[in-house]
């Protein structure tokens, strides 16, 4: 089983590749169950690092992403998340990088992009919290920075349906409420010397107009 060790953070998590490899065979029943479908999938490079910029509606998000995904998505997520049962040790092995909320989390943000830098994919969601159903909130400009100190490719992604299937306020996703929408965008060129708010709202504009 191979390791990788996140730096920068209180404590240090580490993802399983094995558990991808198993995830990755199990993965087209939650796809069938859920109703997913994608457009554009090609869009995401197969190696290399990268940024998948989604919108975000529902927790359900990351789940639905790194099923339809060729290769591993490491998500940011906020460190109450680590703390719950089960789930903290689900998201842990998956790679989820912890977020301090309500103030910019430098070394959260230093993870994400030493990842990228080293060929690894990262999701992350500019409008930092779940969106109201057929909503956007305003991205952060945490994601700008991350996005300027790179020169890897960023890859809009549009999810629609999984405020249907798991509504803020859930305990259980819905199943067969509602399809899920994949909408992949092709890369989009930034110019990494604009200020970190206006490359966030420039990729969440792009999200938008999937």
């Amino acid at each position: 089983m191979k390791k990788i060790q996140v730096l920068d953070l209180e404590e240090n998590f580490y993802y399983s590749e094995t558990g991808y490899k198993i995830w990755f065979r199990i993965r087209p029943f939650f796809k069938n169950l859920l109703r997913i479908k994608v457009e554009g999938i090609e869009n995401i490079p197969l190696e290399k690092g990268c940024i998948l910029a989604s919108n975000h509606r529902s927790n359900l998000d990351p789940f639905v992403l790194n099923t339809v995904s060729p290769r591993p998505i490491f998500f940011m997520a906020k460190q109450e998340l680590f703390k719950v049962p089960v789930l903290g040790w689900f998201i842990k092995k998956a790679g989820a990088i912890p977020v301090k909320r309500n103030k910019r989390d430098i070394g959260a943000l230093k993870q994400a992009v030493n990842l990228i830098k080293d060929g690894y994919c990262v999701g992350i969601f500019p409008e930092g919290s779940r969106a109201k159903p057929g909503e956007y909130r305003k991205p952060q400009s945490g994601v700008g920075l991350i996005v300027s100190k790179t020169e890897s490719p960023v890859i809009p992604i549009k999810i629609e349906g999984t405020d249907i299937v798991y509504p803020v306020g859930s305990k259980f996703p819905k199943i067969g409420r509602s399809p899920i929408l994949i909408k992949v965008g092709k890369p989009i060129v930034i110019d990494r010397q604009m200020e970190y708010s206006e490359i966030a709202e420039y990729i969440m504009e792009s999200i938008k107009k999937l």
